[in-house]
């Protein structure tokens, strides 16, 4: 029997090529609320990603975004966001990623995450303890290693707390560039070391769309914090840090911004 990690890699992967195949063809749009929808291509994808689940783990629960559970209270649950960066896909903006994690039902323990790049054929994954990177110009089992000296830094606008004010404060953007990506594929750049950390006001528990990255984060090493630096589980929002200087600082920024007594700033070199 195929691994856990194994399944998830081939779970994300079947997502991707569902994505890759549609990408900058005609788009239907399925409306949610507000600016939020889905496309065809949210749903192919995920029905291929719980393909593989159905034949690997059939016992398992599953959590979609675009499909709900089923599984009911089985004692494992896949969560599984079959394209995260559905504006930007739509748009034929190549900023976009296929999220699958598998978790004790409780949230609390993630046993394997993937999050593919549909366009690269590129996967990251964990098994919970260590992460990895596969694809083009991956060497076999090539571990994921954080480092924040890209000095990027990607917020997540879309969720509220102090994330669009932290976009255009001055004394963050004296250590680091600001970027918005809008999609949590931008989690898992941190967790590779092509970004120094990722903010959001969304919390990880059962998060289809933030677990997976959230997983890897924790496999490689990074610092994951809420942004009150407290545990991220059970917490409010996510700072994922490729060390502890620059979630340092960003949590000194949370503060500040949200009208506590700041902490001295650390110096980041």
């Amino acid at each position: 029997m195929i691994s856990d990690p194994e399944v998830a890699l081939r779970a994300a992967l079947a997502g991707a090529a569902e994505v890759a195949a549609a990408f900058r063809q005609p788009v239907t749009r399925h409306a949610k609320s507000g600016l939020d929808f889905a496309t065809d291509t949210d749903v192919a994808a995920e029905r291929a990603v719980r393909a593989v689940l159905a034949a690997a783990r059939p016992d398992d629960a599953v959590v979609g975004e675009e499909l709900g559970t089923s599984g009911g209270d089985a004692p494992r649950r896949w969560y599984v966001d079959p394209l995260c960066g559905t504006l930007n896909f739509a748009a034929g903006v190549p900023a976009f990623g296929v999220n699958v994690a598998l978790a004790e039902r409780d949230g609390e323990r993630v046993l394997a995450a993937a999050v593919a790049d549909p366009l690269t054929g590129e996967v990251l994954w964990t098994d919970g303890t260590r992460a990895w990177r596969q694809g083009p110009g991956a060497t076999a089992h090539e571990g994921l290693s954080p480092d924040p000296v890209t000095r990027l830094i990607n917020i997540d606008v879309d969720n509220g707390g102090q994330a669009p004010a932290l976009v255009a404060d001055t004394a963050l953007r004296e250590s680091f560039a600001v970027r918005v990506a809008s999609t949590s594929l931008a989690l898992a750049w941190v967790a590779a070391g092509r970004q120094a950390a990722y903010v959001t006001g969304a919390g990880v528990d059962g998060s289809v769309h933030f677990l997976p990255g959230v997983a890897l984060c924790e496999a490689a090493g990074c610092v994951v914090t809420d942004l009150d630096g407290g545990p991220v589980r059970g917490g409010r929002g996510i700072v994922a840090a490729a060390d502890a200087a620059t979630a340092d600082l960003i949590l000194a920024r949370v503060r500040a911004l949200g009208g506590q007594p700041p902490c001295p700033e650390p110096t980041v070199p």
